[in-house]
This record gives C-alpha cells, sequence and structure tokens, in this order.
C-alpha cells in the first residue's frame, strides 16, 4: 500500500510540474514547426506597401507569436480562448470570481487550461522564488522619490541579471537545445519576484519607505502583490487578479513584446530582455496611456464639471479634437470593436462600484464619443481600448498615484512576453535582422520594377 501511495504522488507531482510538461511538449512542437517549415518554407505570407514601411510596418505580417493572437473584430485570444472564456475556465481563489493570473501563464506556456492543483503548485512556486537579492533591495531603497517608478522598475530589473541562470549556463558553454530550461528557470525567478520588486517602489515611492511585509506561501500570486501594496480589500485583489490577467499578452508586435522578443533574440537573459521592454512600455503610446486618460478626464471635470451634459461633453470632445490632440483611451492599432478588456473591467464595475462618479462620467463618455471620431471619417476604430478604463478602477480602490499605473501594466505583461520567450528559445528562433531601405533605394527600386513591368 504505501508503494502504491508514493506511485499516485509522484503522479501528482509530475502533473503539477509546469517545467516537466514543457519538456513533454517542446520535442513535439519542434518537430510540427519543422515540417510545417519544410513544406511551406518558401510561401509567400502578405504583401508590403511602402505606408506600411513608413507607418511603423504597421500590419505587416513578420512575426510568429504562439501565445495570443488579436483580431480585430473579435479582440485578443489567448492559446485560442477568447477574455470571457478565460474568466470562465481558468481556476479561482477560493471565494473569487476572476480568473487568477497563474493560471493564464499555465495557459500561456502550455496551450491548456490548467486544473486547481496545477495552479496552486505555480502560486506556491512563485512565492518561494520571491525573495530578492540585497544588492537590489539596497538599490530600491536608495532611489530618489522623484525618480518615476517605471525607471526604478526598470533598473532593478536589470539588476536582477545577476541572478540569470542562463547567463551563467550560457558563459559555461550549454548546448542550444538546453536554452529553454535556464529561460523557464529566469522566467520563473523573475515572474516571481516582480510583485516585491513593484511592492517596494510603490511603499518607497508613496508611504514612506514603510514594509511591505512578508510573503505568504499560501497565498496566491495577486493576494501577496495586494498585501506588499498595502491593500485588504478583497474586492481589490479580485480586481487585481482580472487586471494581471486582461494585461499580460496582446501578440507579439505591440512594442513591449516585439522589444523583449527582439532582445532575447540576441540571446539576452530573461532580465535584460524584459527590462528592455519595460522601456517601452514606458512611453505615452504605449503603457503610459491609461495615465493619459486620467489626466484628460480630469481635466474635462475643470472645465465642465463632474456631472456634464451630454451636450456639454460633445462641445469639451471637439475642442479636443480641433486642438490637434487625441481623446485618450479611444482607438487601437488593430482593432475595429470595442476592447474585450475595456468591456470586462466595465463589468466589473457595473457589479461593484455602479455608482461611482467617474464611472458614470467614463460610461457617458463611452456613449459619446464613438460618433463623434466617426463623424470625422478619419478614424478607423473609434471605440475605447483597454487604458479607457482601468486607471478609474485603481483610482475608486484607493490606489491614486497615476505615475505607478504603468509599473502594473509591466508586471501583468510579464506573464505574456516571457511564456513567449520559452518558446523562443525552445524553438531555436534565430536573431531578428530585418532588411531596411533608404528613401532613395526604395525610390530605384520600385522605379526599376516599374519599368521592368
Amino acid at each position: 500500500m504505501p508503494m502504491l501511495s508514493s506511485v499516485f504522488r509522484n503522479l501528482s507531482d509530475a502533473s503539477t510540474d509546469l517545467k516537466a510538461i514543457l519538456a513533454d511538449k517542446i520535442p513535439k512542437e519542434q518537430e510540427r514547426v519543422k515540417n510545417f517549415r519544410k513544406e511551406y518554407g518558401s510561401t509567400v505570407v502578405g504583401d508590403v506597401t511602402v505606408d506600411m514601411m513608413y507607418g511603423g510596418m504597421r500590419g505587416i505580417k513578420g512575426l510568429v507569436c504562439e501565445t495570443s493572437v488579436l483580431d480585430p473584430e473579435e479582440g485578443i485570444r489567448f492559446r485560442g480562448y477568447s477574455i470571457p472564456e478565460c474568466q470562465k475556465l481558468l481556476p479561482k481563489a477560493k471565494g473569487g470570481e476572476e480568473p487568477l493570473p497563474e493560471g493564464l501563464f499555465w495557459l500561456l506556456v502550455t496551450g491548456e487550461i490548467p486544473t486547481e492543483a496545477q495552479v496552486k503548485s505555480l502560486s506556491q512556486e512563485f512565492a518561494n522564488r520571491a525573495a530578492l537579492p540585497s544588492h537590489v533591495v539596497t538599490m530600491l531603497n536608495n532611489f530618489p522619490a522623484n525618480l518615476h517608478p517605471m525607471s526604478q522598475f526598470s533598473c532593478a530589473v536589470t539588476a536582477l541579471n545577476s541572478e540569470s541562470k542562463f547567463a551563467k549556463a550560457y558563459s559555461e558553454g550549454v548546448h542550444k537545445t538546453k536554452f529553454w530550461e535556464y529561460i523557464y528557470e529566469d522566467s520563473i525567478d523573475l515572474i516571481a519576484k516582480l510583485p516585491v520588486v513593484a511592492a517596494t517602489i510603490y511603499r518607497n515611492t508613496y508611504h514612506d519607505g514603510k514594509g511591505i511585509g512578508a510573503i505568504d506561501t499560501d497565498k496566491d500570486w495577486s493576494a501577496n502583490f495586494s498585501q506588499m501594496l498595502g491593500f485588504d480589500s478583497h474586492e481589490f485583489t479580485e480586481l487585481l487578479r482580472l487586471y494581471l490577467t486582461i494585461h499580460s499578452d496582446h501578440e507579439g508586435g505591440n512594442v513591449s513584446a516585439h522589444t523583449v522578443h527582439l532582445v532575447g533574440s540576441a540571446l539576452s537573459d530573461p532580465y535584460l530582455s524584459f527590462a528592455a521592454g519595460m522601456n517601452g512600455l514606458a512611453g505615452p503610446l504605449h503603457g503610459l496611456a491609461n495615465q493619459e486618460v486620467l489626466v484628460w478626464l480630469t481635466k474635462l471635470q475643470k472645465e465642465i464639471g463632474a456631472d456634464p451634459s451630454d451636450e456639454k461633453l460633445k462641445e469639451f470632445i471637439q475642442k479636443t479634437l480641433k486642438s490637434g490632440q487625441v481623446v485618450p483611451g479611444y482607438g487601437h492599432a488593430v482593432l475595429r470593436k470595442t476592447d474585450p478588456r475595456y468591456t470586462c473591467q466595465r463589468d466589473f464595475a457595473q457589479k461593484h462600484l455602479p455608482n461611482d462618479p467617474l464611472f458614470k462620467l467614463v460610461s457617458q463618455v463611452y456613449k459619446v464619443v464613438p460618433p463623434i471620431l466617426m463623424e470625422t471619417g478619419k478614424v478607423k476604430n473609434p471605440w475605447p481600448n483597454v487604458d479607457a478604463h482601468s486607471g478609474i478602477l485603481l483610482q475608486y480602490y484607493g490606489l491614486k498615484e497615476m505615475n505607478y499605473y504603468t509599473v502594473l501594466f509591466g508586471v501583468s505583461r510579464a506573464l505574456g512576453v516571457l511564456a513567449s520567450l520559452i518558446w523562443d528559445r525552445a524553438l531555436g528562433l534565430p536573431i531578428e535582422r530585418p532588411k531596411s531601405l533608404s528613401t532613395d533605394g526604395l525610390i530605384k527600386s520600385l522605379k526599376s520594377t516599374a519599368k521592368a513591368a
């Protein structure tokens, strides 16, 4: 009987060991990609126009991203699952209704919906690896309070490179078929440590450096993060679980995801690659956009009041557009409908804070802005994106420091970009090096093509 019990325990351990599951999946996927490339390697995918080349490579199909796909009409799908499906199918904390981000990470890495046991195992893994090296703690505690939280975040992640198992293994000559294993170890370590880094930055910058407390190995990743930030509200923890899940991945071409992939393709370790991605996320056209929304709403309230009529709101929006500015939080490079990430946050607000004045204002803006944008005839997507809503939820629960919001975004985005980085090395993707042309060279090439035709 003891022997039988041992067999069951070993089977259970194997089913909750994410790395072992990956080790089984990777050879099969390597073979599938190898065969696909052998058969279709010379097939042309898509056309590139001059406007695409000058327009930020917008719409060029030039990357492979396994973890998520963004459909213009449908929105994001994580390994084939929509956000509503993830909310329904992914495991939840006891007494909770929102998906656990650990479950989404498991899905992104494996392509499979995890069991509660698998998610619990990953939560404990993160908790066990969360401790920061002393030199990073010292660095964080010595940053000036006026240094932007994203600058602190990027610096601390870069400094964590001292812990890289991949960098050490590479310097010792590890075979390239083993790269993914060390990238995996670094990625799990980094995801585990990010809430500690982020919470330390928050406490130091806004709360006089008061301690963040100890990690509780019985709590999930979000619950520990919430506690370290200094929040004890169950609803705020639920919001954090939802926030960290829906901001995690948005296919491979956005600035932060592409940067991590690009820097990682040079075999920079996950710490250096992720830090580079965070420097991209810090830009106002990417992760900083949720802060821009709140600044705009604050200006709106100051000029026309907290409870304006639709007519007053229309006038303010038209004034914004005529001044050459955009309405922040509206429009998207790919989407052509309301962002599902906006919708699920709106659902959360309708359930937990239906009478909040700022939520009511955002709802009113949602009603008024799209028709105005459509009338201009210049906007392909007049609908709100994720940034139009996230800030007001954080404000409601007391996390009011707008400069910090992009750090939360960064903690979440780690789940997607590091899952992709593991697969980049598992599939042996090479260093990224697209060909560029000068304007003169491009004109000459097009003239030659036209003459030949």
